[in-house]
């Protein structure tokens, strides 16, 4: 079987939803969605759900990462890196974190010779795409938003204590509240706020929800081919005529089918499936394609390099009464049944007796609060519960825009968590992970993150064989300069924590006893540097934001199209010059919809009209 269409669009997640939903405007345009996941479960809605959806194959393509230097207190040291496996894709799994980056990130974009890729070039479609509902929870830079765009942004309601005393003690730490995604992200000083979540009316806006589900999906022209993994490009003619002209993919039931593009293929398979894709249909670095066996028709040395990511280290402080939620309700949160550490919790309401106590408690507090979220959206699945965050400089280096991000994450976890989800050996992290899991005190985790890192990994093929994953080497600290950025935003991290408000001071933050003995630390003691350094390469992975692997210059010029492919683009976060200073899903829905737009312009496609601007209020 085939079929032609105008476009195909391979991939539906935060970029390929967007171009696929506005190209498909135009109802003289017959596009084609390609997308290897389903759409999502009704569990992603839910703020809360992260824990459940990753590491699930349902929903996760389950890929792991060799960290490099990192990664040395990971169970076999490898770092997990959800990529959503769905329709809206990562925007589905991830924590809806609402950050565009600096201004001056896509600056330097332009200085580098992605021309239209400008701060003030690429406002106008995160403002094209953006609901905010407003708050006054919240400071905002009016002219920078938009409150009727099809992505809800919001603040959670209600707000926790813990984020409005996190605020307080950066405040109190010399960082002023305001507008992390205004035009102007704070000067010298630094930007603190509540975050700006991906929800609307307390439910997931991921980009299936704010794109395609409901009347884009139902449109006659648009085709959505869902359980299909694209297994390589159809490409004609020779070496330096090669051209585009369709997408072979494999069914759910093993078939193998292909679809054919009178106009254009565009990849938005993400950082990671983007170039495993130009790898496998012989487009990328002659010599690693024929050690495995894959003809190379466009040799492209920069295809699967440049490959960008950013590091968190999780700082760990009890916080008693302070109403710090624990994970125990998020991981209870399964699309099917609740799940509890130890395995699924019964669902017949018979076998609550086989249960101990603890997990009585659990499962009636995990019911409580998934029906108040289903009657309201409000309460504690209204988030992911990282719900206020920082953007500041470490003081490494002469930098002109923050390189530190630091989160506030309203739990400390429990272990079934840091073990699977963050991959973490808690026998190392803690002097008894078995006491804390069954622990019902209240913990809370701060992220310490710097966002400008100099290092570079890659993705290679391991196989010409589709179903077999890439490589993905993160070669985390390869360059020393990112740990010394670590070890100044830890401090940082550590200095707010020093400012916590009123009585509720936070206690002494969790040091791995492995690392106090060896470096004759104390509780509550000064760390030294090189006690820090230990624990970021032990302990630091993932904030699930991978880029560049397909950059701008590099893989695509700036309209986003294939260097010698003809009738190709590619269009999601790989194509960054350089990953942002911030999360990565806001700006990657700012790709497809400057894309899709490009698209159009040089097609004729017409794209409905933009929709834009009813007050976002201010104060």
């Amino acid at each position: 079987m085939s079929e032609q269409f105008d476009f195909i669009v391979v991939g539906g997640g935060s970029a390929g939803a967007v171009i696929a939903s506005r190209l498909s405007e135009d109802h003289a345009c017959r596009v084609a969605l390609i997308e290897a996941g389903e759409r999502p479960p009704e569990i992603s809605s839910l703020p809360i759900a992260p824990p459940a959806m990753q590491l699930n194959p349902a929903t996760d393509w389950m890929y792991t990462a060799d960290p490099g230097k990192a990664g040395l207190g990971l169970n076999g040291q490898r770092v997990p890196v959800p990529r959503g496996k769905m329709l809206g894709g990562s925007s589905g799994i991830n924590y809806m974190m609402y950050v565009r980056g600096h201004p001056g990130d896509f600056d330097a974009w332009a200085e580098g010779g992605a021309a239209g890729w400008s701060y003030a070039e690429v406002l106008p479609y995160f403002r094209k795409s953006e609901g905010l509902a407003a708050s006054e929870e919240i400071v905002i830079d009016r002219a920078a938003h938009n409150t009727a765009g099809p992505l809800g942004v919001s603040v959670r309601d209600p707000i926790l204590p813990a984020a409005r005393q996190f605020v307080e003690a950066a405040v109190a730490a010399g960082i002023p509240k305001g507008d992390y995604n205004g035009r102007n992200r704070g000067g010298a000083a630094g930007i603190v706020s509540l975050t700006q979540y991906t929800t609307r009316d307390g439910r997931r806006a991921s980009t299936y929800q704010a794109f395609l589900a409901g009347e884009p999906e139902q449109r006659p022209n648009l085709t959505v081919i869902t359980g299909a993994q694209a297994t390589r490009l159809l490409l004609e003619g020779e070496a330096g005529q090669t051209v585009a002209t369709g997408v072979e993919y494999r069914t759910a039931a093993g078939e193998t089918e292909v679809a054919f593009a009178r106009k254009e293929v565009i990849l938005s398979a993400g950082a990671i499936g983007s170039p495993q894709l130009l790898l496998l249909s012989g487009i990328g670095p002659r010599q690693e394609l024929e050690a495995h066996g894959v003809s190379c028709l466009v040799d492209m040395p920069h295809v699967g390099k440049h490959l960008q990511d950013h590091l968190m280290c999780p700082l760990i402080y009890p916080a008693p009464g302070i109403g710090v939620t624990m994970n125990d309700v998020a991981l209870a949160m399964g699309p099917d049944a609740l799940r509890a550490p130890g395995g699924p919790l019964p669902a017949d309401p018979a076998d609550d007796a086989k249960l101990s106590p603890e997990l009585q408690q659990l499962k009636q507090e995990a019911e409580r609060g998934l029906a108040e979220w289903q009657a309201s959206g409000r309460g504690l699945g209204a988030s992911s519960l990282a719900d206020a965050v920082v953007f500041c400089s470490s003081g490494v280096g002469d930098l002109d825009r923050h390189d530190t991000e630091i989160i506030c994450f309203m739990t400390g976890g429990n272990d079934d968590f840091l073990r699977t989800i963050l991959n973490l050996d808690t026998t190392r992290f803690f002097d008894d992970p078995a006491k804390r899991a069954a622990s019902d005190s209240e913990n809370l985790m701060l992220l310490a993150n710097p966002v400008l890192p100099r290092s570079r990994g890659e993705i290679v093929l391991d196989s010409a064989d589709p179903g077999v994953q890439p490589a993905i080497r993160m070669n985390y600290y390869d360059d020393p300069h990112d740990l010394k950025v670590m070890v100044a935003a830890i401090r940082r991290t550590m200095d707010i924590a020093a400012h916590w408000p009123g009585n509720r001071k936070l206690g002494a933050l969790n040091v791995p006893p492995f690392l106090a003995e060896k470096h004759g630390y104390r509780e509550g003691s000064e760390p030294s540097d090189a006690l820090l350094e230990e624990f970021a390469l032990h302990f630091s992975l993932t904030v699930y934001h991978p880029t560049s692997t397909c950059r701008i210059g590099d893989v695509v010029d700036p309209r986003l199209r294939v260097f010698g492919v003809g009738k190709l683009r590619v269009a999601d976060a790989s194509v960054m010059p350089a990953v942002i200073g911030g999360n990565t899903n806001a700006p990657s829905i700012m790709i497809g919809e400057k894309a899709a737009e490009m698209i159009a312009a040089e097609h004729g496609v017409r794209l409905a009209e933009f929709v834009g601007e009813r007050s976002a209020g201010q104060r």
